[in-house]
């Protein structure tokens, strides 16, 4: 099994500058199928300049309805089911992404869902897909229906928690999870409203005691605050190996042995066709600091008092 990050940024800001893509996560050759999991903005032109083609997608996850997890869920749908062509794959996702609730979404279109399995993620409830387990996970977060997910296969757990404040049940939903998978917005100690911060992360690492604990969807205020440096900080405090995600960031899962693996930085498979030079895209990480100054984009909640 392989796991990569198609993007690292979260946040509707971050979403907007994309000082980190937003193209969400693929799990890739779980039993043999490959799924693709809040595919943001990008997340259609990402799958391609790393390498990867949707087409082979067996299933869609969409956690929630905010753009940056569900923007290009369409997109990838289609390719899914052979541009509407072909009953293919399943798509996963909250009551609010597939149903619509109250002024969230839906999302996802009846056309859309039309030539695939729907299946909605409830709180604690399971459900088979292909071969594996999914279990639906809550969340507190200002998309009442909004969900999690763990994903058992054969007894090996993956969790990923979504958008979502730290509360008590959060330990109970992700228990036992051999991969840790976190939307972890803010370092520090002071988190946004329906967010993780990184002691938030801490607390639920302590507790869960996963092999591998990894950090994704950051915010403007994480990417300034070098993402690496806090996951070094929680790595050693907690003991479990933490992992902030970047973008183009790949590792192969060993069932037997998760602690043991290798990341690896993909590369642009054909940056003219994206419009990503290298030498663009390391001039622009060298100067993500000095830009965000320039800007005051350090923190979601001083844009949007200035706005």
């Amino acid at each position: 099994m392989k796991i990569t990050f198609l993007g690292s940024g979260g946040g509707r800001f971050s979403a907007i500058s994309q000082r980190r893509m937003t193209g969400g996560f693929r799990i890739d050759n779980l039993g043999g199928k490959n799924y693709h999991v809040d595919p943001g903005p990008g997340a259609l032109v990402r799958t391609y300049q790393f390498g990867f083609d949707p087409r082979n997608l067996s299933g869609v996850f969409v956690s929630h309805a905010h753009t940056d997890h569900y923007n290009d869920a369409e997109i990838l749908i289609e390719s899914m089911t052979r541009g509407m062509t072909k009953n293919n794959g399943t798509i996963v996702g909250s009551s609010s992404v597939l149903e619509g609730y109250k002024e969230w979404g839906p999302c996802i279109s009846k056309y859309h869902q039309s030539k695939s399995r729907i299946v909605i993620l409830k709180h604690g409830e399971f459900s088979e897909i292909d071969s594996i387990k999914v279990k639906g996970t809550e969340t507190q977060h200002s998309d009442p229906a909004g969900s999690g997910f763990q994903i058992d296969y054969n007894g090996f757990k993956i969790s990923y928690t979504s958008d979502t404040g730290y509360f008590d049940g959060l330990v109970q939903d992700h228990e036992g999870a051999d991969i840790l998978i976190a939307s972890v917005l803010r370092p520090g100690e002071k988190p946004i409203p329906g967010h993780m911060c990184s002691s938030d992360f801490i607390s639920l690492i302590e507790k869960i005691e996963p092999k591998v604990a990894v950090m994704t969807h950051l915010g403007l205020k994480m990417i300034s605050n070098n993402p690496v440096v806090e996951a070094k900080k929680i790595s050693k405090k907690t003991g479990v190996k933490t992992i902030a995600a970047f973008d183009g960031l790949s590792f192969n899962i060993n069932y037997n042995n998760p602690r043991k693996f290798r990341l690896i930085s993909l590369k642009d498979v054909e940056s003219s066709m994206h419009s990503t030079s290298h030498a663009l895209f390391n001039s622009g990480r060298r100067n993500s600091y000095q830009t965000s100054v320039k800007r005051k984009e350090f923190d979601e909640m001083s844009i949007m008092k200035k706005n």
